[in-house]
């Protein structure tokens, strides 16, 4: 039996709070379940399994826990059940579903939570307030004391923007491909969003399925988890996503700075990892040149680069029209 199914057994198999988080550290027990029933990291084909299983954990821990009321400099917040698990942090629902609190799983990764709090500060101060959406709004930053072990962690309270699904998902529901004419959509928005945190000075640095979240049905689109952010030249990347090494551009792989051209060749990859084998030669074509090996060799301008689509995707598709889009 592998590992999910291990953990959808035990899940579904439990009773009471206590059968899964009775002895020793409960908070570790639900993390380490969190991460692998949660439904973006299912196994192929088991996305509902996953979704029945984590909505499970999620009453179960928070029966565990008897509900948690945070109090912070700013006010006092009802934190709800977990409702995601990321890479280095879980989320969980406060006040009814309106925010997010975001709490890293270690305390030694308190350092890049440290890193997005930075980033999105710069984006609302800098960036341009029409694209603000494209990115989280960050609510509050601070110190959080773990009452279990007394370990500090820094965490954060983010908006929450309901009816968003990650590139990872729409992957699962289209494992032959996103047809190239949905995917030109979300490419553009994506190049806006890159775009948006340039002109701010801010390298989002980790541009991979998992953190490009899109809303099917109003073609959203949020750039989420700037945890491993860069906001001064010469800086690099401090870490890898799981499971997308083969993402990431040479600079990153061999920890030189990072700059406006290496998130041009994540979003890049993110697309054509989107669209397959049914990426056309001209869009494949078009990528070659966005994910050069050198950074000097690739583009730089987001906004340019918008414009250069738009005009390769006029010449295959015509003039641009709504497609719904449903997964």
């Amino acid at each position: 039996m592998s590992g999910f199914d291990d953990a959808v057994t035990r899940v579904l198999a439990a009773r009471s709070p206590g059968d899964l988080f009775g002895g020793g550290d409960s908070g570790h027990a639900y993390r380490t379940l969190a991460k692998i029933l949660h439904p973006d990291a299912a196994p192929a084909g088991s996305a509902a399994t996953a979704t029945h299983a984590f909505a499970r954990l999620a009453g179960l821990w928070a029966a565990h826990r008897g509900g948690t009321t945070m109090t912070t400099r700013r006010g006092t917040y009802r934190v709800g059940p977990p409702a995601y698990a990321g890479d280095i942090a879980d989320l969980y629902t406060v006040d009814g579903g309106a925010a997010l609190l975001k709490l890293p799983r270690h305390p030694a990764d308190s350092d890049l939570m440290r890193r997005e709090a930075r980033a999105l500060t710069r984006l609302r101060s800098h960036g341009e307030a029409r694209h603000g959406a494209y990115a989280p709004e960050l609510i509050e930053t601070f110190t959080h004391r773990d009452p279990d072990s007394g370990a500090q962690r820094t965490a954060t309270i983010l908006a929450h923007q309901d009816g968003f699904v990650t590139l990872a998902r729409v992957k699962q529901s289209c494992p032959d491909g996103v047809d190239p004419r949905d995917a030109a959509w979300m490419w553009r928005r994506l190049l806006v969003a890159v775009g948006y945190a340039h002109r701010a000075g801010v390298v989002h640095g980790a541009v991979v399925p998992d953190h490009v979240l899109i809303h099917p049905g109003e073609h959203g689109l949020v750039l989420v988890d700037w945890c491993y952010s860069v906001t001064e030249p010469g800086q690099t990347v401090p870490a890898l996503v799981d499971g997308y090494r083969d993402l990431y551009p040479p600079e990153v792989l061999g920890r030189r700075p990072a700059d406006a051209a290496t998130d041009i060749h994540l979003a890049t990859r993110c697309m054509t990892w989107l669209m397959g084998d049914r990426t056309p030669p001209a869009l494949a074509r078009f990528a070659h040149g966005c994910t050069l090996p050198h950074p000097n060799a690739r583009p730089h301008d987001a906004w340019r680069l918008l414009a250069e689509l738009d005009e390769l995707l006029q010449a295959l598709y015509g003039p641009r029209t709504f497609r719904p889009f449903t997964l």
